[in-house]
C-alpha cells in the first residue's frame, strides 16, 4: 500500500513538471505526453500490487485529473457556460481503457507468465503459496492468487 502511494506521489510531481505543456492547445502532443511519460510512471510495477478500493479510486481520480487538464473546459450546449467535463464525457473523448482495468490486465498477464514457469522457481512458489517453513500465528493472509480472479473483465 505504501509503495503505491509513493508511486502516485512521484507521478503527481512528474505531472506538475509538465504543467507548462498541459496548457498547450495541441491535444495530440498532450495525449502523447500522457501516454508515454505519465502513465508508465504510474503503472511501474503494477503487476505485483494488491490494490484496495481506496487506492483504485485514487488512481481513477488522478487519471481523470490528467485528462481534464488535457481536454480543458467545454462550453455547455444549453446554457453556453464553461464547464468541467464529466467522467463519462472524458471516457468518450479518451478511448483508452481506464487505469484500473489496465492494471488488472497487466496483473493477469504477469500471472500467466509466472504460471508458465517451472515449479522450482521461487516466484512460482510465492504465487501458488507453496513455501517451505512454518506458518506464523494468526489468521492467514489473503494470497495474491485468490485476488487475481477479482479482475472483473
Amino acid at each position: 500500500m505504501e509503495r503505491e502511494s509513493l508511486t502516485l506521489n512521484i507521478t503527481v510531481q512528474a505531472f506538475s513538471v509538465f504543467s507548462a505543456h498541459w496548457t498547450s492547445r495541441l491535444l495530440s502532443k498532450n495525449l502523447k505526453i500522457c501516454r508515454n511519460i505519465t502513465l508508465p510512471v504510474v503503472l511501474y510495477g503494477c503487476e505485483t500490487w494488491s490494490l484496495t478500493l481506496r487506492e483504485e479510486r485514487k488512481l481513477r481520480v488522478f487519471a481523470n485529473m490528467v485528462l481534464r487538464r488535457i481536454f480543458g473546459l467545454r462550453r455547455d450546449e444549453v446554457t453556453w457556460e464553461w464547464r468541467r467535463l464529466h467522467n463519462e464525457k472524458l471516457n468518450d473523448l479518451y478511448s483508452s481503457p481506464n487505469i484500473v482495468r489496465v492494471i488488472k490486465s497487466r496483473r493477469m498477464r504477469w500471472a500467466e507468465h509466472v504460471a508458465r514457469m517451472g515449479e522450482e522457481r521461487g516466484v512460482y512458489r510465492v504465487l501458488v503459496g507453496k513455501l517451505e517453513g512454518r506458518r506464523p500465528l494468526g489468521r492467514p493472509r489473503r494470497r495474491w492468487i485468490s485476488r487475481r480472479w477479482d479482475v472483473g473483465m
